[in-house]
Order: structure tokens, then C-alpha cells, then sequence
């Protein structure tokens, strides 16, 4: 089990930094009291067996919230990372100046304000925090960072080592007889390619038999569109994931989903597998009559 303590100062990236962390396959429990954190790791102990060792990834967020209404975090630290020597506990800070303007923009009020200036309650928060920062094993300061470069510095910390791309790619085969995939991002009509429908003993199979893949490319022009969609997703794939895109939507059609859009779908997942992303594929309108134009 990977376990991961997120502290540091309000406004300093916190909740940004757990969303990313959810992206990369963490299950975030946020606002953690420290009397509970015991039994919430026995707790996660006790995982499901379905569950792969890559989905035991837990991130906790610790903070100047739990400090309030609980008391000091570094027992209950002290306790664990003993227990756990390879913990990690990241803490994000930033500039006073920084976190004034941030809480300026957002309109919040900071948990420590309560009868004292916002400067005040800042520095406050670094005191209380100020033990919690001395446990920690790396420390991001946000002052100039970009959402993108804290994403990647999370990720270049935390990704598991021989893990999958950071993007998810969902490969979608359909019947445009049926309506277009509403969530898709990418579409591809694969409708040019000569139908199998047509051929009686074809009629009955679908895209996953090999005599329907026989036929489609038994005409060039299939081959030669496979390459080209392949090449085009390797180019686009990796500027997706820099543009923190974690989920792509490719929806591939032909006219009723069951011979050519299942086929190219197919296809495709290889290729976009064979280059380290995490790929899904759902042949919407496979089970559909085969009736009509297909």
C-alpha cells in the first residue's frame, strides 16, 4: 500500500493538488482528524480483493483544519511515519503575499482567520505547521508555480515507476444509424470502407471475427487510413497529456456498429497500447439486430 500525507498552508495548492493526485490513480480522504488515522489505516488495510496493487495508492490531507478542532498533527505523524518508513509527506507553502492574493481572488475566508487579519492568520498557520514541514519529505513551494507545473511536479514525485501514461484513453466503436457518442472528443466515420454487411456470411459476425477483418482489409485503403489514424494519434496523444487532458474520448463510427467501427476500434487500441497509455474500448451498438444497412 502507497500512502501519502498532504499538509502545508491554506491557499498554498492543497485541493489542487489532491485533485491531480485522484488523476493519478489516489484515493483522496481529505480533512483526516488524527485520532482516526489508526483505525482509517487499518481500514485500508483491509482492501478488497479485486482491487490491483496499483489501486492501493492513498493520499490524506492533513492540515491547519484538523489543528483547530483537534490538536497538534505531530504525535500522530511521529507515530506513523515509525511505522511506516517509507512514508511520504508532501507540504506545499507559499509566499504571504501570494496566499493574500489568492484569498483575495477566491473570495474565502482562511480557516484561521476567525477575530485576526488574514496576515495574522498566515502566519499563525506556518507556526502550528511549522513541525509538520520539518517531517516532511518534499516540500513544493507554490509561489510561482502554474497549475500545470505543480501537476508535474506531482507527477515526476509520485507517478509509479513503470506505470502507464498519465492519459486514459476511451475507444468507442458505434452506429451513426444510432446517434453520435455525446462525451466524445475525437471522431473518426469509418463509413468509405465497403460494408460487410453486404456479404450474406459476413452479415452475422462483427469486427472481432477474423473474417470480417480478412475482408476489410482485403481493400488498401484500409491499411493505409489505419496507419495514418495511428500516426496522427501518436502525435496528438502526448500534447493531450501536457495540456492536462487524463481522459480521451475517441469515438470511431461506421453505420450500425457492428462490423467496421468494432474492427478500426480494435486496431487502434493496440497501436495506442503499444505506446505505454492505459486504453479502454466499448463497442456500443455491437449487440444491436443486424438489420438494415450496418
Amino acid at each position: 500500500m502507497d500512502l501519502l500525507i498532504v499538509s502545508g498552508l491554506s491557499g498554498a495548492g492543497k485541493s489542487t493538488a489532491a485533485q491531480y493526485l485522484e488523476d493519478m490513480g489516489f484515493y483522496c480522504i481529505d480533512n483526516l482528524p488524527p485520532q482516526l488515522l489508526k483505525a482509517m489505516l487499518t481500514a485500508l488495510s483491509d482492501k478488497p480483493r479485486s482491487l490491483e496493487p496499483s489501486e492501493e495508492r492513498f493520499a490524506l490531507v492533513m492540515d491547519a483544519r484538523s489543528v483547530k478542532r483537534f490538536g497538534d498533527l505531530t504525535p500522530a505523524l511521529k507515530s506513523l511515519k515509525e511505522g511506516s518508513p517509507g512514508l511520504r509527506i508532501v507540504y506545499l507553502e507559499a509566499s504571504e503575499e501570494i496566499i493574500l492574493s489568492r484569498y483575495k481572488q477566491s473570495r474565502r475566508n482562511h480557516p484561521l482567520a476567525g477575530h485576526v487579519s488574514l496576515s495574522a492568520a498566515i502566519r499563525k498557520e506556518r507556526r502550528d505547521l511549522a513541525t509538520v514541514r520539518a517531517m516532511a519529505t518534499d516540500i513544493i513551494d507554490t509561489t510561482g508555480m502554474s497549475r500545470t507545473e505543480l501537476r508535474d511536479r506531482l507527477y515526476e514525485l509520485f507517478h509509479s515507476p513503470g506505470s502507464q501514461r498519465r492519459l486514459t484513453v476511451m475507444l468507442q466503436s458505434f452506429g451513426f444509424k444510432y446517434g453520435v457518442p455525446s462525451d466524445s472528443d475525437l471522431l473518426l466515420d469509418v463509413r468509405f470502407i465497403p460494408n460487410p454487411y453486404y456479404q450474406l456470411e459476413l452479415r452475422p459476425l462483427s469486427g472481432l471475427d477474423q473474417e470480417v477483418n480478412d475482408f476489410i482489409f482485403s481493400y488498401p485503403e484500409s491499411g493505409e487510413y489505419l496507419q495514418k489514424q495511428a500516426d496522427l494519434l501518436s502525435f496528438l496523444l502526448p500534447f493531450y497529456e501536457r495540456e492536462g487532458k487524463v481522459r480521451l474520448n475517441i469515438a470511431v463510427g461506421c453505420t450500425g456498429g457492428r462490423h467496421r467501427s468494432v474492427l478500426f476500434a480494435e486496431k487502434l487500441r493496440e497501436r495506442i497500447a503499444a505506446e505505454g497509455y492505459r486504453v479502454f474500448v466499448d463497442h456500443r451498438d455491437i449487440q444491436r439486430e443486424a438489420v438494415g444497412d450496418s
